[in-house]
């Protein structure tokens, strides 16, 4: 195991497309931080994991919706870093934590728009702004988005607008970070087979067949097409890529 491996913090790390990235990094040699809100026995076995291939992990809590509680939880990473790895510093952060709360238009709660927007846009730039002095010079930040910034599919009019916030707020953290070195990139995934939307491009036919046959590639994505994605985002390999909005979908609405 290195002396000075590369540190990422993932949110929402526990399942999906945060698990599947924490992996592949892993798998690559470097250590991670992730978050869960209530899935504690999925990130700890994701850690469980990260440890069989000889990397050091570490799952904490974290509520995205709660944005009074992020310095609590920057101190936690903190204390995760000087703990685990005896720095005070990271090199890598994934913003993927997310939900969805489909509804049309005409009937978005002022609830549900709150909670979208604290998940996907206010917790993406205050947590980031907070665990500035912990990233180091030189770092990567990649935001996670959706493809339905791009085109528009009814019901989701609240959340697909917080991804678009969120791809500006991008290319602004991009300018701002840059003389530091740092380099901030959106992924847009399109349709994923994993348990978001309630898991009905994973499980329901219908959805299934309507997103095969209108992704160019001929299949719904799966984990792996993200994760290896933004495993590679953070790569040598991507080091003059900054203030992008990349979209891995497989040509899906094209």
């Amino acid at each position: 195991m290195p002396n000075n491996p590369k540190i990422a913090l993932i949110t929402g790390g526990s399942r999906g497309l945060g698990r599947n990235t924490a992996l592949h990094l892993a798998r690559r040699g470097v250590d991670v931080i992730v978050t869960y809100q209530t899935s504690e026995a999925a990130a700890q076995a994701l850690v469980e994991e990260c440890h069989s291939i000889d990397r050091r992990a570490v799952a904490l809590p974290y509520d995205a919706n709660h944005i009074a509680g992020i310095d609590e939880f920057v101190a936690a990473v903190q204390q995760a870093l000087a703990t685990t790895w005896n720095t005070d510093r990271f090199d890598f952060l994934v913003n993927n934590a997310g939900v969805h709360a489909p509804a049309p238009f005409g009937e978005i709660t002022e609830a549900d728009f709150d909670r979208l927007s604290n998940i996907h846009f206010k917790s993406v730039l205050f947590l980031t702004q907070k665990l500035l002095p912990l990233l180091k010079d030189g770092g990567r930040i990649v935001n996670v988005s959706t493809s339905m910034t791009r085109h528009a599919n009814a019901g989701s009019a609240a959340y697909a607008s917080m991804k678009g916030a969120l791809e500006v707020l991008t290319r602004y953290m991009a300018v701002e970070l840059g003389p530091r070195g740092i380099s901030v990139n959106t992924i847009a995934p399109g349709p994923v087979a994993t348990d978001f939307f309630g898991g009905a491009v994973r499980d329901v036919p219908e959805v299934q067949e309507f997103v095969t046959a209108n992704t160019s590639l001929g299949r719904a994505g799966v984990a792996d097409d993200i994760g290896l994605f933004i495993t590679s985002l953070l790569s040598e390999d991507s080091r003059w890529l900054n203030g992008q909005r990349i979209e891995v979908s497989g040509g899906f609405f094209l």
